[in-house]
């Protein structure tokens, strides 16, 4: 899985390419920052492989964020800008490509494409497990645990890593959403949320589209628009 990181002022343009970016599934988001400082923090805590990194943005610009990066530890950067005359200083500035908003997705798919010639190979976790996962491989601090499948509740993602929910506690897994998706009986409802079909008690509509799951121990989690239709399919409601 390649790591990435979405640094942009607008959360429109971030949204817009974490919407493009679901479409490969090698591609895991593992944050997004609203500017250069935020950005910077959770490079050094996050240690993604790739940033998609927005050139005008207030206070700090792109290319002085990227300036201020160690060379020998910085990510793999494509930047990402409405003005074309930014494409050659971005490489003069050690980018590795550049995108032009509004991002084309034949063009988001040829970087990919040579940001995935420039990774080594590695096997991902859940080759190792086996085609169906079944059990997932977690921890708190110090203990290793095996969650059974049909003890998960929902899984979720946010800055320090991806989370295991059950009716008793929450423990980590290095699984991706993604792959969890991908090789489980798990269903998105929402970009950063997993859920178990056999945990839902009731779906809460709210304006907009969006909604809210309650789990049969009661814990509550959202439902985005973009994965409401699928969600109600599953049981049966139009």
């Amino acid at each position: 899985m390649i790591r990435t990181l979405l640094i942009d002022d607008e959360p429109l343009a971030r949204e817009e390419l974490a919407i493009l970016l679901e479409h490969h599934d090698d591609i895991e988001i593992v944050g997004e920052a609203n500017n250069a400082i935020e950005g910077m923090a959770q490079i050094n805590q996050l240690k993604p492989d790739l940033v998609f990194l927005d050139i005008q943005m207030p206070k700090i610009t792109g290319m002085e964020m990227l300036a201020m990066l160690d060379p020998a530890t910085m990510p793999r950067v494509v930047f990402v800008t409405a003005y074309d005359q930014h494409a050659v200083a971005a490489f003069e500035k050690n980018a590795f490509d550049y995108l032009l908003k509004p991002v084309v997705e034949s063009r988001l798919a040829t970087t990919l494409e040579r940001v995935r010639a420039a990774q080594s190979p590695q096997q991902p976790l859940a080759e190792v497990l086996g085609e169906t996962i079944r059990h997932l491989p977690c921890y708190q601090r110090n203990t290793l645990k095996v969650v059974r499948m049909e003890q998960v509740e929902y899984v979720f993602s946010d800055l320090s890593g991806v989370h295991v929910a059950t009716a008793v506690d929450t423990s980590h897994t290095q699984l991706t959403l993604k792959v969890l998706e991908e090789r489980s009986p798990l269903i998105r409802c929402h970009r950063q949320y997993l859920v178990n079909p056999e945990a839902i008690a009731a779906i809460r509509l709210q304006e907009g589209g969006y909604g809210e799951i309650e789990t049969h121990s009661g814990q509550k989690l959202p439902v985005s628009r973009r994965y409401m239709k699928g969600l109600k399919q599953t049981f049966g409601f139009q």
